[in-house]
């Protein structure tokens, strides 16, 4: 009997070159998430059969868990080789190129691969809006976006990234839409608030701003950012008491702030009146 190195002693591996028998040993590797030990597995199989498809696209997987992501792309590659018509290795390989490598162009070129075998399929719509928008092509993501809303209506994630590429183009109407289509879908998730509220500020609504800035601390009330914009804003809408109370929250969170509030134009009307300096000094004396 022998064994791949670092191989889990509870999983024997006899001496044998038979490829099934490697591609099994391989998967059983996988569900113990023993991933180096997978791609030995899988590389020894690949030995007598090197244009099995389900050997190179495991392969990927596993080396992605692995983080050797160019290796995993390569191996994503082989397989979309052997079935060029098969979407989850061009799908696996733009996951990759977006998320791991920042390798948006050729994110992009694989996607459109996978809509040509997928022309209705909304994930690879949702990726591919979001390697336009990494590459500031915001309207072309906006398109990818709205493509794929019209697939799943009720997508949270494809309303928040819509918001996104809106507020880039300062289409701050329709990204307050796409936020608050997000905010009817998870009410509870802290995101729609924050980056609606942003959007209120970027439109000097600093009271609805306010509003959702308040409703993201609900969700996440250790969020020094979420603290602080509360306090700008509540400063911006003349509530200096208010904006007291957040500011002293942040800094209890984070005292790093303190060289932001020397020179924030939203704070400008509290340190016209002075009030910073007992505020730092109280800070200070509990840190």
């Amino acid at each position: 009997m022998s064994q791949v190195a670092g191989a889990k002693a509870d999983i024997p591996l006899l001496i044998t070159e038979d490829s099934r028998y490697w591609y099994r040993q391989g998967k059983r590797f996988d569900d113990q998430e023993c991933y180096a030990e997978a791609v030995a597995c899988y590389d020894r199989a690949l030995i007598n059969s090197p244009n099995a498809y389900w050997i190179w696209y495991n392969k990927g997987c596993a080396l992605r868990e692995l983080g050797e992501y160019e290796t995993a792309v390569a191996s994503f590659k082989e397989a979309s080789a052997l079935r060029p018509n098969d979407y989850w290795a061009y799908y696996n390989q733009a996951c990759i190129l977006i998320e791991d490598l920042d390798q948006f162009e050729d994110a992009i070129a694989t996607l459109n691969q996978a809509l040509a075998i997928r022309p209705n399929d909304y994930w690879a719509y949702f990726r591919r809006g979001d390697a336009k928008r990494h590459l500031k092509r915001y309207e072309d993501a906006i398109s990818d976006y709205d493509q794929a809303l019209s697939i799943r209506p009720n997508d949270y994630w494809a309303w928040l990234r819509r918001g996104d590429a809106c507020r880039h183009l300062k289409r701050y109407e329709n990204a307050i839409n796409s936020y608050e289509q997000a905010q009817a879908i998870h009410p509870q998730d802290f995101w729609s608030y924050y980056k609606l509220a942003d959007t209120f500020r970027y439109t000097e609504d600093f009271a609805a701003a306010l509003k959702n800035y308040q409703k993201a601390i609900e969700i996440k009330p250790n969020d020094e950012y979420a603290w602080y914009n509360c306090a700008c804003c509540a400063a911006r809408i003349g509530d200096i008491s208010l904006a007291m109370e957040y500011l002293e929250s942040t800094l209890l969170i984070n005292p790093n702030f303190q060289e932001s509030l020397k020179n924030d134009p939203d704070l400008v009307v509290i340190r016209d009146r002075g009030l910073l300096g007992d505020l730092l000094r109280e800070i200070n004396c509990l840190n």
